[in-house]
């Protein structure tokens, strides 16, 4: 058994039934419609471990007699067996014309719940989701919508490098490069590491304004990757993740490896063959 009651999915349900809609449809009354539905501006919501998250979502509306508002507004995940922990901040419309409005309603994911609201892995509400309501005229029409502004709810991701000179006092030019690898666990609300993911290394020449891509390796099941190449210059190295269809793209700081002549310096110096940055 879960903790929680799944109310996002009881409260859709009873929605439903009451005012006649089932579900994957949408149901009412005259002409009122939803003409355009966008969640998050058209991008993928992307949820850490704290820290709640909120997202608009636009919807224009018609009504021969006016629109009068927006008298319901949530989400719901398009796996069965995960609630909808979905929360309403507020709805706000503007009128267009006498028949057109813009209507933006506010949603919030605070990862805190998440754990109660699946009936197995709270991770099985990653991946499609869909915005259900109801939209009221000004002449009691209502139109009740339920698999509109699909959106992709997706687990934050980590990647951290770090890129040293093996022959830090020869001249090999070899740069090995390590990284790590996580993503959001919100059953545990800890970053674990995400193994068996393709990686692609970027270096971004010193003066350069672009990363390009030297190679891709993939993640071992911790989550970490290892490399060693020859660099053609001093540069910037960082790692590169393009994400998945449940998980955030996320790219690592660069790290800055440099080349030149042997400079030598005292013990309590910081060598000049070699400094970090932020990239």
């Amino acid at each position: 058994m879960r903790r929680h009651v799944l109310w996002g999915t009881v409260a859709a349900s009873v929605v439903m039934a009451v005012l006649g809609a089932s579900p994957a449809h949408a149901e009412g009354r005259g002409d009122i419609r939803v003409v355009k539905a966008v969640a998050n501006n058209g991008r993928s919501v992307v949820v850490g471990i704290r820290g709640a998250v909120t997202f608009p979502v636009k919807l224009t509306i018609k009504d021969n007699s006016g629109v009068k508002g927006v008298g319901d507004l949530d989400a719901h995940s398009a796996n069965t067996a995960y609630g909808a922990p979905a929360e309403t901040v507020g709805v706000t419309c503007k009128k267009l014309s006498s028949t057109t409005s813009d209507c933006t309603g506010t949603l919030r994911f605070d990862p805190a719940w998440f754990p109660g609201y699946s009936e197995r892995n709270a991770n099985e509400g990653a991946g499609g989701w869909d915005v259900y309501g109801i939209v009221n005229a000004n002449d009691r029409d209502y139109w009740i919508y339920d698999a509109l502004a699909p959106f992709t709810l997706k687990r934050a991701a980590t990647l951290k490098v770090s890129a040293t000179r093996p022959d830090l006092f020869g001249t090999s030019k070899q740069v090995k490069v390590t990284g790590a690898l996580a993503r959001a666990d919100w059953e545990a609300l800890k970053y674990r590491g995400y193994g068996g993911q393709s990686l692609k290394l970027q270096f971004r020449k010193t003066g350069a304004a672009s990363y390009t891509t030297v190679k891709t390796v993939k993640t071992n099941s911790a989550g970490q990757v290892s490399t060693t190449v020859t660099a053609s210059a001093s540069g910037t190295w960082r790692w590169f993740y393009p994400g998945t269809s449940t998980t955030a793209q996320t790219a690592s700081a660069g790290d800055t490896v440099a080349f030149g002549p042997m400079v030598m310096r005292s013990s309590a110096a910081k060598s000049p063959l070699r400094n970090v940055s932020a990239g």
